[in-house]
């Protein structure tokens, strides 16, 4: 039998240590807990969000909130003690913070200074994702954000886009600078012979419409790399 929420410590239980601490200072499955909030009589309401996260450690290169955010309904209903009600509010909360993250993602005083900035826009965006999905930053003269288009999707290990996608909308916003950046579903960063050709390829055109092509960033498995630091873009 589960040992009761209330029999574990104060501060070692969710909603305790949330108002106590602070929301920042729960891991991922204490977080999770909360919003399933009841348990059974076989496991509490955190060993229930611990079996799910856990369930990603049979998995590579994916962290527990990435596989979180790929589980469908069905997936979540198979785990004891997340029925339909709780299967459809995990779903709700993990929406909400898409799209709490897209309002700050497309702030269009943003300024890029680093990678980490590119990462820090665009990494939760591609939480869940199986996909490769490439995007553009558009900037200005000062490198502040312009706006972020979407310009592909692909399949597990690929995108195919040309040149013309790519730039139409720079040239359009009258944009000074770009930063492409795409997924690796797979979670290893290292840039592919495809990545690099494409990318010289948009560094090269993009120069002919004064803009410039800035830097190209991988992200994979709440990580990234920059193909500017590489030195694959001059």
């Amino acid at each position: 039998m589960a040992k009761n929420i209330v029999e574990i410590p104060l501060n070692d239980r969710p909603y305790e240590k949330l108002e106590l601490l602070g929301a920042e200072n729960l891991t991922n499955s204490e977080l999770l807990a909360i919003v399933i909030k009841n348990g059974t009589k076989k496991y509490n309401c955190l060993e229930i969000a611990q079996n799910i996260l856990k369930t990603n450690e049979k998995l590579q290169n994916v962290s527990d909130l990435e596989y979180l955010s790929s589980l469908t309904f069905e997936q979540l209903i198979k785990y004891e003690g997340i029925g339909r009600v709780k299967a459809i509010q995990i779903k709700a909360v993990i929406e909400l913070s898409k799209r709490i993250n897209s309002i700050y993602s497309a702030k269009d005083k943003y300024k890029i200074k680093s990678p980490r900035d590119v990462f820090n826009i665009l990494g939760s965006t591609y939480i869940g994702k199986k996909q490769e999905c490439i995007k553009t930053i558009l900037l200005n003269k000062q490198n502040v954000v312009i706006s972020i288009v979407t310009n592909a999707i692909g399949n597990n290990d690929s995108v195919n886009i040309g040149i013309k996608e790519i730039l139409c909308e720079p040239i359009k916003q009258m944009a000074t600078g770009i930063i492409l950046a795409h997924n690796h579903p797979s979670g290893k960063l290292m840039p592919s012979k495809q990545d690099i050709d494409f990318t010289q390829k948009i560094a090269d055109y993009s120069k002919v419409f004064n803009i410039q092509l800035l830097d190209h960033v991988i992200i994979g498995n709440l990580n990234y790399t920059s193909m500017k630091e590489q030195g694959y873009i001059e």
